[in-house]
């Protein structure tokens, strides 16, 4: 969704879904962001580059894919394209977050985050993006946009986002439960 007034962040969406996994299981999966293919909207996978996988500071390369359709009518990337992102938080059975990197290699305040929680024999699982300033990549698409094209812009994008966490979820509640 996005807002106006410059206390509330540009960005906010959040999913849950009950998993019948601990939470402990559901983490291993959820930290491994090279298997994001097998639930990601856009996310094809990715490589570790820097760091110890999984663990705060690691940079994370990921490879997407975005169809055309999506917000047709702006000038978002299409296709295949590369993100770095950094992980910002790693407590196993908790939460796990990463923030998108600009093209200097500088975490940007745009972070990806899972939280879970226990829940009888299962697990809470808790997908959020929140963007707080926009990003190099946002910024860049806006440029161009008069104001009523960036409000609606915002709005789809912010549609677009929530849709793909409810999705995102469903995806890996799937996957987690058949390795379960």
């Amino acid at each position: 969704m996005a807002e106006s007034n410059k206390t509330s962040p540009l960005f906010s969406a959040r999913a849950q879904v009950r998993v019948a996994a601990g939470p402990d299981q559901v983490y291993a999966v959820v930290s491994d962001l090279p298997r994001s293919g097998e639930w990601s909207t856009e996310c094809l996978g990715g490589r570790w580059v820097a760091g110890a996988p999984g663990t705060v500071g690691a940079v994370f390369q990921g490879e997407n894919r975005r169809s055309e359709d999506v917000v047709a009518w702006a000038p978002v990337v299409r296709g295949d394209w590369t993100t770095e992102s950094e992980v910002v938080a790693a407590e196993p059975g908790r939460a796990f977050r990463w923030a998108m990197r600009d093209s200097a290699g500088n975490a940007q305040d745009s972070v990806w985050a899972f939280e879970l929680s226990p829940d009888g024999d299962g697990t809470t699982l808790v997908h959020h993006f929140r963007m707080g300033r926009a990003t190099e990549g946002i910024r860049k698409i806006v440029s161009d946009l008069d104001d009523p094209a960036k409000q609606r812009f915002f709005a789809e994008w912010g549609e677009k986002v929530a849709g793909d966490l409810a999705d995102t979820l469903q995806r890996l509640r799937i996957v987690i439960e058949k390795d379960a």
